[in-house]
């Protein structure tokens, strides 16, 4: 059953901004990466879910109920972490999340305190003080706190050190356990990798990629490096690969004796007994990363130094 249905939605603000015809759905007990650089219009996406923006046209849904008439509804069993935190200045941390917890009607503050132990969050000091690692733990506890079947996650660790990224894909894995559906936003590769059951890439404001995580985990294809041991035998491979059906040459070096190939699974034998004609300095698998499918949609210099968003996308 899907919690989270988005059909068509549009919102254009003019020369290419915005997004269009998106169509997507988060399954419940799923969790859903949602990759793209600054800009390619994931946070405008998630706003729409959250019941922060009208679509021009199309639908959102959320647990069968439209984001945009029942946000109040969708926001009891909803947690949501925005790229971009800003809280009030003049409280502290744990006068905050008392605030919050007042809110949400929590009265037994032992979950909240659990969460604090796990992500070492010390909430007493005063939030315009606070470091941003400090102020995203204290957002992450605030979207959790109320236990929630529905998270909404726009690039959740961003602020954080490594071994407390590490920390919160091991709570995500465990929240996915008890059943929890979370889309989450993210430009950490190996986070998606390690935590999404179905990733997505959006480019302008439109999906070009929807695929499940484990078919990308379990490719019926290996990339390998073949490096020969003189130009001759280089020269020689060059000629004979390209008349081959059974694996495809994805790129040559000539100055390096270089090549690198594509080959399926079903024709490895067949790659293994062509290449003992031929004498190899080297031979290396190369393993293809989420990183890697990212960068053929958007390719090297999409932010002018090959690097996807580090903050939260519009």
């Amino acid at each position: 059953m899907a919690v989270i249905e988005i059909e068509g939605l549009t919102k254009d603000y003019g020369h290419g901004r915005g997004v269009f015809d998106v169509s997507f759905r988060v399954e419940e007990g799923e969790v859903y990466g949602f990759l793209g650089p600054n800009g390619a219009g994931k946070t405008t996406t998630i706003r729409h879910i959250m019941g922060f923006l009208k679509p021009q046209s199309g639908s959102v849904k959320v647990g069968g109920l439209d984001s945009w008439v029942h946000p109040r509804e969708i926001h009891r069993n909803l947690g949501y972490l925005p790229g971009e935190i800003a809280f009030p200045e003049t409280m502290s941390g744990t006068e905050f999340l008392r605030m919050m917890a007042d809110l949400r009607g929590i009265r037994d503050m032992a979950h909240v305190r659990r969460l604090m132990e796990r992500f070492e969050l010390d909430p007493s000091g005063s939030l315009k003080q606070m470091s941003l690692g400090t102020k995203r733990k204290l957002a992450i506890v605030t979207a959790f706190m109320h236990d929630p079947a529905v998270l909404v996650l726009d690039e959740p660790t961003s602020g954080l050190d490594p071994i407390m990224q590490s920390v919160f894909v091991e709570f995500i894995r465990e929240e996915k356990a008890r059943g929890k559906t979370i889309l989450m936003s993210s430009h950490i590769f190996r986070e998606v990798e390690a935590s999404c059951d179905t990733v997505s890439i959006i480019k302008d404001g439109r999906l070009v990629a929807d695929f499940a995580a484990d078919d990308w985990r379990n490719r019926p294809e290996t990339i390998y490096e073949l490096r020969f041991v003189s130009k001759e035998e280089y020269d020689r491979f060059a000629r004979e690969a390209g008349a081959r059906r059974d694996f495809a040459v994805g790129s040559l070096e000539p100055g390096e004796n270089l090549a690198v190939v594509t080959v399926r699974e079903e024709a490895i034998n067949e790659f293994v007994a062509f290449l003992a004609g031929y004498e190899l300095a080297s031979l290396s698998e190369i393993r293809q990363s989420l990183e890697d499918a990212f960068m053929k949609f958007y390719g090297r210099d999409m932010d002018g130094a090959g690097r996807p968003e580090t903050n939260g996308a519009h």
